[in-house]
């Protein structure tokens, strides 16, 4: 008996081991379905709801994507550092980078066959003043893109830090700007041998000018143009497509899908598309009875409440998405109420956090602000909002921590407009159909503050995805 029932054991073994690997072959043919090519990306208005199943967007090919690229960058090139400069009454900034080793603020700064600084590469903005246009310069030995004007010519110097010396002598800057920061690592991208060798290049008068570039790093990187308003609804939207694609029937299968078959088929879709993701996906499991989130090789079971964190990088700006999703019970039309007032809450607390926006408060300001907003409606927050741009954990001042609800020091940086935000938190709720289990409600929403109001780029969830039933 003891031997038969080993056997019988092991043959169910295999056979849950087979469905496995024959529900993550499912989910990987899936992901094999190719999207639709179009000249330019989709243009779509900003709204406040979210589709439930949008359709997947057309997605450029690697030239067209080039051109859309090389169009925004010198659109921001033009517009957005004469007005960062002036502001900050910085008239030379200074950047260096070398080659994969690349400040963050320089790596934005590359035209799209520029695909790495080259050796070392230095750029030099410089305003003249009187109103004149900023000189945009490059002492480099490779061009980029005819956005910067190369002012070095290796064979009559063949000191690449005699000839930054002898440019900034010539134009004689009142505030040299570099890239050092003790708090923003995007404020901080020249590295110290470089630092070093630079200082050692100028004359001593010259380094009494030396100021930090934090300001115009952070400035730089957090701002969005209207040109890139134009398209970032469109690339959160193919977010949300794929991000569809996965939380759906198609995709999961209760009893034999696993929350790593869904990762995965996340990265294969992504692959096939070649569009990239800027972290790996997460997906995990909320069930009943059990305290912690399960992952990994996780079976999602039927009245199951999924949750995915899911971001994708797309014309050189970033997404950040979470999502929640359940999976019906056999007669099931509908999940537990006590989980769609979960869900209820969060958009509570999105509400409390987005009409606490202020230009000129610090973050930490604003996180206080709207934990006391939502802490007075009954709700039980935990936020950890964060800038979003040209990086998923973009520059620009930090909206708390999950870990730490008090305010952080880079939190400490003022809010401007014409900023995206990803709206990132959490509410802790009882769920009485689950015996008054308290359930952690993730979300993530991606946003835009034009100084007056923050919108969201493609909605918002405010109803559980439904998984399976019939």
């Amino acid at each position: 008996m003891r031997g038969a029932r080993g056997l019988l054991v092991m043959g169910q073994s295999l056979g849950n081991r087979m469905k496995s690997t024959f529900a993550a072959a499912a989910v990987m043919a899936a992901s094999l379905a190719t999207a639709a090519h179009a000249a330019a990306p989709p243009v779509l208005p900003l709204s406040e709801t979210e589709q439930a199943h949008p359709a997947l967007p057309p997605v450029l090919t690697q030239r067209d994507r080039a051109k859309v690229v090389d169009a925004i960058l010198a659109d921001r090139l033009e517009t957005v550092i004469p007005k960062l400069m002036r502001e900050q009454g910085i008239d030379m900034w200074v950047l260096v980078a070398r080659e994969y080793l690349e400040d963050p603020v320089v790596a934005t700064m590359l035209d799209a066959e520029s695909l790495r600084a080259r050796r070392r590469t230095i750029l030099v903005f410089f305003d003249p003043g009187g109103g004149k246009p900023v000189e945009r310069l490059t002492v480099s030995r490779y061009g980029l893109g005819g956005l910067f004007k190369p002012v070095w010519n290796p064979d009559a110097q063949p000191d690449q830090w005699k000839a930054l010396a002898d440019t900034i002598a010539a134009k004689n800057p009142r505030k040299i700007a570099v890239n050092t920061s003790s708090l923003s690592a995007f404020g901080d991208g020249i590295t110290l041998s470089q630092h070093t060798e630079m200082v050692a290049a100028l004359s001593p008068e010259l380094r009494g000018r030396l100021v930090s570039g934090e300001g115009l790093s952070i400035g730089w990187l957090e701002t969005r143009t209207p040109l890139e308003m134009k398209y970032y609804a469109g690339i959160v939207r193919l977010a949300h497509a794929v991000l569809a694609e996965g939380f759906s029937s198609k995709t999961i299968k209760p009893g034999v899908t696993t929350t790593d078959d869904v990762v995965w088929f996340y990265r294969e879709r992504l692959a096939r598309l070649g569009v990239d993701t800027w972290f790996h996906p997460s997906v995990g499991v909320t069930r009943q009875g059990v305290k912690d989130l399960l992952e990994g090789d996780t079976v999602i079971q039927k009245g199951d409440l999924l949750w995915c964190d899911f971001g994708i990088t797309y014309l050189r700006l970033n997404t950040d998405t979470q999502h929640l999703a359940y999976v019906l019970k056999d007669g099931e039309t509908a999940a537990p109420a006590g989980l769609s007032a979960g869900l209820a809450a969060a958009n509570g607390i999105q509400d409390a956090l987005t009409s606490s926006f202020k230009v000129g408060e610090t973050g930490n300001a604003v996180l206080a602000v709207a934990r006391a907003k939502a802490i007075a409606k009954g709700l039980k927050p935990s936020i950890y909002s964060h800038p979003l741009g040209y990086h998923g954990h973009g520059a620009g001042p930090a909206l708390g921590m999950w870990d730490n609800q008090n305010g952080v020091p880079h939190g400490e940086f003022k809010v401007h407009a014409d900023t995206a935000w990803s709206i990132e938190l959490s509410a802790f709720a009882s769920v009485p159909e689950w015996g008054g289990q308290e359930v952690q409600f993730r979300t993530e929403e991606d946003a835009f503050y034009d100084g007056k109001q923050v919108h969201y780029l493609d909605g918002r969830q405010k109803a559980l995805t439904l998984i399976g039933g019939k």
